[in-house]
């Protein structure tokens, strides 16, 4: 059986810091990390999601964590077609231009294929110290099963090689009818780790919570099952706290998934407050010792 991994997609969140869950001792960006990760043995970072880091972020990244300790890095929203704030594009790089967010057809080629090089260039203090987990993409909502769409999984693969890519879908028409076996079979060909989730059900970025192996590594994420899942409040849409039998009856599927891979990555993504990290921890003291 592989090791399972638990973590939680944030550890700066400003309602976490509100929550207590931190002791006053860790006062300081570089005490939280320390602290966090004596707790955990991995992270997500989404903030880059939102902007690319700075390779002398990750470096402090690597400078703060103990050894072994691994981060799992959202990609930036611009390489996986969602809205990007123009603010958020590097500054020698952003286009002139009156619109608010902008996709990468609104960049020059180049400028998009520096946007992708800085992105990865930035990670090389993680992939020194061995402390890169994977690159997550989480696609949009409009990203459907057609073609190009999956010569571009194939690309972004490509792009990052040889570092490790996970992927997380979000459109019902990957795993409707047959399309579920179709979906999974090219991932497994094409040895991609895909993101199991849970979340609520019925939408149309509902996917369901197929927990299955495509390579060596396994990643599931909990988005928790909020009834306000179409808020556009963030701790709305994922302030939901699993109680500890919905954890429990977790446990036997994650230890299957586990002896289908080297290494499976559970993250707690209902980041309000602490309810991800008392998760964690609740879905750590449920797992068998020495997973």
């Amino acid at each position: 059986m592989g090791r399972i991994l638990v973590g939680t997609a944030s550890w700066t969140d400003k309602t976490l810091l509100a929550s207590g869950w931190y002791p006053e001792s860790a006062n300081t960006a570089e005490k939280r990390l320390a602290y966090y990760a004596r707790q955990f043995p991995l992270v997500e970072v989404d903030a880059t999601y939102y902007s690319p880091p700075a390779e002398s972020t990750a470096q402090l990244w690597v400078d703060r964590s103990p050894p072994g300790f691994l981060f799992n890095i959202k990609a930036f929203s611009l390489l996986t077609g969602h809205p990007t704030k123009v603010s958020a594009i590097y500054k020698d790089l952003r286009p002139e231009t009156e619109k608010r967010n902008i996709y990468p057809d609104d960049l020059t080629p180049q400028a998009y294929e520096d946007v992708w090089t800085r992105f990865l260039s930035a990670l090389d203090p993680l992939v020194a110290a061995g402390k890169l987990g994977a690159i997550l993409f989480q696609f949009p909502p409009w990203f459907t099963i057609r073609r190009s769409n999956k010569q571009y999984l194939l690309e972004v693969a490509k792009r990052c090689s040889p570092l490790r890519i996970a992927v997380e879908l979000r459109h019902e028409s990957w795993f409707a009818g047959d399309n579920q076996a179709e979906t999974l079979d090219f991932l497994r060909k094409h040895h991609l780790p895909y993101v199991s989730v849970d979340m609520p059900q019925g939408y149309k970025s509902s996917i369901p919570p197929v927990l299955t192996a495509t390579s060596d590594l396994a990643v599931v994420r909990f988005h928790g099952h909020s009834d306000k899942w179409t808020s556009k409040d963030i701790y709305e849409k994922f302030g939901y706290l699993y109680s500890e039998p919905e954890l429990k009856s977790w446990v036997p599927k994650l230890a299957k998934l586990a002896q289908e891979t080297a290494q499976t990555h559970v993250l707690m993504n209902n980041c309000r407050g602490d309810f991800a990290q008392r998760n964690a921890q609740t879905l750590t003291d449920l797992l068998p010792s020495g997973d």
